[in-house]
């Protein structure tokens, strides 16, 4: 079982931080409610910087499962699957235990898909989350005060037949608030509260053979999942331009269409409401997309933006639609995800994601491809989070809470 308790092993400021919270009591959906729980259940290291602080649990894939702007009694941003962990449970199919950044690889669905086995029907039923990211434990490499690194090596077979053995490494950063700045090309202020952290994730062909277009190639894929919350709208910015150049503006058929109650285009700027009651999935090409998008939660005022590598003059995307495909490199390279129930009445969640995904990873033997994924919490003054939303998606606050009238 994936599940085991066996402590901490934290840098020396979170050793400190471990005990105190071993004493104390924190409310429900705090973070330091969920590092109490996690520590029963797998390791967990704490980065930590003063009240800006991640959780990441190593031999879970190196996820980094929540996190904090506001210390141990701050709220905890990212989803956690507490029912599930504590059961010790696998789930055949996928076993969801959450994560505010978790490793995949993709594609999900198509004739080159690493999810369904060769000649079954693509559907739930036939569908299931290769053990390697998700139930099997990973390695850690190394940790310092600020980041940890955790390694696996795989071996995927996908629709065609084809095997691949696969070498993954992901390190995780905590970012300063110079990193911030810099990486955002922004001035947070200093009464801001924020959080921000990074995944730099590597795959490596170990084989001997050439991944190709007609062999299928795999893509690095990052999801970050959060607890759903009245009023949260994503915002995901695109390039405008004609279909016949660019495409078209998203993707919305992954579970069925999205009506007009949750999904809204104009000005260059596609909203999507997240309340992780209705199971819906949308997606942004490469030639619409930016390397940005993001959430605002006007419940518990918190601003979070999603940054991620996007290489240019790549327009060749996994496609993970469940189907055959015309277009199997014709896939998405930002995603945003609600959960509702299934056809069954069951729920994975709720909950809502954000993702990201590299290129095709069209590698000879000894070649590699890296994405990076990064998350920034804001928390405070709604005018100075406000600037930020203008500066980095291009759209303030109240377009974004006023999208639905929810």
């Amino acid at each position: 079982m994936l599940l085991l308790q066996i402590g901490c092993t934290p840098n020396s400021e979170s050793s400190n931080q471990q005990t105190r919270v071993a004493d104390s009591t924190y409310a429900q959906n705090t973070f330091g409610s969920d590092l109490q729980f996690l520590k029963k259940h797998t390791e967990t290291i704490v980065l930590s910087n003063k009240k800006s602080q991640i959780l990441v649990t190593p031999k879970m894939q190196g996820r980094v499962m929540t996190s904090t702007l506001d210390g141990l009694s701050g709220r905890s941003l990212g989803w956690v699957n507490n029912d599930l962990i504590a059961s010790g449970k696998i789930k055949e199919h996928f076993t969801p235990y959450g994560g505010e950044d978790r490793f995949w690889i993709g594609p999900e669905g198509g004739q080159y898909s690493v999810f369904f086995k060769p000649g079954t029907q693509m559907d739930f039923e036939n569908w299931y989350v290769p053990k390697a990211f998700n139930t099997e434990m990973w390695t850690l490499v190394s940790q310092s005060n600020d980041q940890l690194t955790v390694e696996k090596n795989m071996q995927l077979t996908n629709f065609k037949n084809y095997k691949f053995d696969v070498h993954v490494n992901r390190t995780i950063q905590l970012l300063n608030p110079v990193d911030v700045d810099s990486l955002l090309n922004i001035e947070v202020p200093e009464k801001l509260k924020q959080v921000a952290f990074e995944s730099s994730n590597t795959i490596t062909n170990v084989g001997d053979r050439k991944w190709t277009r007609k062999t299928g190639a795999l893509s690095i894929w990052i999801l970050s999942m959060f607890s759903p919350s009245p009023g949260v709208t994503v915002a995901i910015p695109y390039k405008e331009g004609p279909k016949e150049e660019l495409g078209p503006i998203l993707t919305t058929d992954y579970f069925g269409e999205i009506n007009e109650e949750r999904l809204s285009i104009n000005d260059g700027m596609i909203y999507y409401y997240t309340d992780g009651k209705k199971r819906s999935k949308l997606g942004v090409g490469p030639r619409r997309a930016k390397s940005v998008a993001g959430y605002y939660d006007p419940n518990n005022q918190i601003l979070t933006i999603l940054q991620f590598s996007l290489p240019k003059n790549n327009n060749d995307y996994v496609n993970s639609l469940w189907k055959h495909q015309e277009h199997p490199y014709g896939g998405d390279v930002v995603n945003a995800y609600n959960d509702g129930p299934l056809e069954d009445g069951s729920q994975l969640g709720p909950f809502f994601e954000l993702e990201s995904s590299s290129p095709a990873a069209f590698l000879d033997s000894d070649q590699s491809m890296n994405h990076k994924h990064r998350i920034f919490h804001f928390k405070g003054n709604e005018q100075e989070m406000n600037n930020i939303a203008q500066k980095v998606l291009g759209v303030g606050l109240e377009k974004i809470k006023s999208a639905f009238n929810k």
